[in-house]
Order: structure tokens, then sequence, then C-alpha cells
């Protein structure tokens, strides 16, 4: 009698888990907190943090990253304001 196989079982997901679309938005999460926690985090323990914690955190990071583009337009009209380029004829 020969030994089952890997390829005899099935691995299918029958309950719990991620499906597949559903770990590409998990990882980019995690890339999101990595990236803007610049090596304050490690993957062990963003990938182990509980879910409302770690939506907590990205919520924050999105919200931070917002006001910092609105900033940035703000100072950046605000510049143009200052020295208004004159149109040559």
């Amino acid at each position: 009698m020969e030994a089952p196989s890997l390829l005899d079982f099935n691995l299918e997901q029958t309950f719990f888990g991620f499906k597949p679309k559903h770990r590409v938005q998990l990882h980019d999460k995690l890339f999101d907190l990595l990236w803007a926690g610049e090596g304050r985090f490690d993957w062990d323990t963003i990938y182990n943090l509980p879910l409302p914690i770690r939506r907590f955190w990205v919520t924050k990071i999105n919200k931070e990253r917002e006001e910092q583009a609105e900033r940035a337009q703000a100072a950046l009209e605000k510049a143009q304001a200052r020295n208004p380029r004159t149109k040559k004829p």
C-alpha cells in the first residue's frame, strides 16, 4: 500500500481563514504599517496585533497622511500667491 501524498488531501479552506483576495489586503495594511513606522515596528508585532488595534493604527496613519497632504497643498498655494508669475505677451 502506497503512502498518501500531500496532493491526495483536500487542503481547501473549510471554515476559518483568509481567502486569497483578503490576504492581499491584509499584507497591504501590514506593509503600510511597517513602512509608516519607519523601523519602529517589526513584522511579528504588527502581524500579531489584535485587529481593533491594527485598524486604529491604519486609520491614524491614513488620517495623518491626508492632513500632511493638505498642509503641503496649502503651503504650495500660499507660495504661489506670494510669487505670482507674470505672463509675457
